[in-house]
């Protein structure tokens, strides 16, 4: 059984360690975790694992966040692999920094990754692990924000949250959504007091 896991980011050193990068940094410790290299294919850089019998293909996109559809429809359709056993890895400022949330299906929340993901589809009724980074800005610096350093603070609890993450993946794949729902979604951290966690889809596009 093939599953696919997608994570969103940005290529280019500018974007490695900004907030909206979380997908790729969950992505390369899963990899790190089943001892599979990254290759740089078509669309993006794959790696391909095994964990407890399932074949994991952990797929970073080369796109940029808005074509990422492009590169999960064409790895869906090469492998074979159906939308149930996909899972996408996607930061979230609509959620408090060191919340996670796994859903079967929900809107874009602005996210341009998640919305060429939709455009592709057709639908948004795909699975997704929401990691969440916060809103802690100023009124209109939200991309300056979403694209920003992690602070000093968040970044000595980032570690957590990514093995976090990297165990949803695994549990995912070997217990399925429902399953994994209730073993993944988890509020880590008491969210800072400046923070306010919205989870709405109506937030400017990143």
């Amino acid at each position: 059984m093939k599953y696919l896991i997608v994570g969103l980011g940005n290529i280019g050193a500018e974007y490695t360690e900004t907030r909206h990068n979380i997908g790729f940094k969950v992505a390369d410790a899963l990899a790190q975790s089943l001892e599979a290299k990254f290759e740089t294919k078509r669309y993006g850089d794959l790696a391909q694992g095994k964990y407890k019998g399932r074949k994991l293909l952990i797929l970073k996109p080369s796109t940029y966040m808005n074509l990422s559809g492009k590169a999960l429809m064409y790895w869906m359709k090469k492998e074979n692999i159906g939308l149930e056993n996909v899972l996408v890895l996607v930061d979230d400022l609509n959620i408090n920094f060191g919340t996670i949330r796994l859903r079967g299906k929900g809107g874009a929340g602005g996210h341009n990754g998640l919305k060429s993901i939709e455009e592709e589809l057709g639908h948004n009724n795909y699975p997704r692990l929401r990691i969440g980074i916060g809103n802690d800005y100023p009124k209109g610096r939200q991309v300056e924000f979403v694209l920003g350093k992690w602070s000093p603070q968040e970044i000595e609890l980032l570690p957590k949250i990514i093995r976090h993450c990297q165990g949803a993946c695994k549990s995912y794949s070997f217990l399925g959504l429902a399953n994994s729902m209730n073993l993944s979604n988890k509020k880590l951290f008491a969210p800072p007091t400046s923070q306010t966690e919205v989870d709405k889809d109506d937030l400017p596009e990143v």
